[in-house]
């Protein structure tokens, strides 16, 4: 665990690579793996919520909390990645070949709930500690 907490490098790589996939016109993932940047990789079906912003909102999460540990930071760590996966999903409204979804936004907000959720839920039952 302390991997995280001496190289926040990790944190900020996976937040640049966030950021600059999803200001990309289009899908450089679909681009690259299919050919065409229209079409979006799908990791599973959606169900309500959109499923690849679920977990990448998740890993995102996670990393953070693994990283920032202290409680100030943790506090501006949930506010950051709340603005972070509305933000993300607004400036869709004016990039081309992106599209903004309700289904999206949820999905990114879902990720960072469950994982507060769950942190919040080893803290208060003592899962690891000793």
């Amino acid at each position: 665990m302390k991997l995280f907490y001496n190289y926040k490098i990790l944190f900020y790589s996976i937040n640049f690579a966030l950021i600059f996939l999803y200001l990309f016109p289009g899908s450089l993932i679909g681009q690259l793996l299919y050919g065409s940047k229209k079409i979006q990789p799908q990791i599973t079906p959606d169900f309500i919520i959109s499923s690849n912003h679920f977990y990448v909102f998740v890993l995102v999460s996670i990393v953070g909390f693994l990283t920032f540990t202290k409680l100030n930071q943790m506090k501006i760590l949930i506010i950051y990645l709340i603005l972070l996966s509305i933000v993300l999903e607004l400036f869709h409204l004016i990039i081309p070949e992106r599209s903004f979804q309700w289904s999206d936004i949820f999905g990114n907000l879902i990720g960072v709930i469950v994982v507060i959720l769950i942190r919040n839920l080893i803290n208060k039952y003592g899962v690891f500690k000793k």
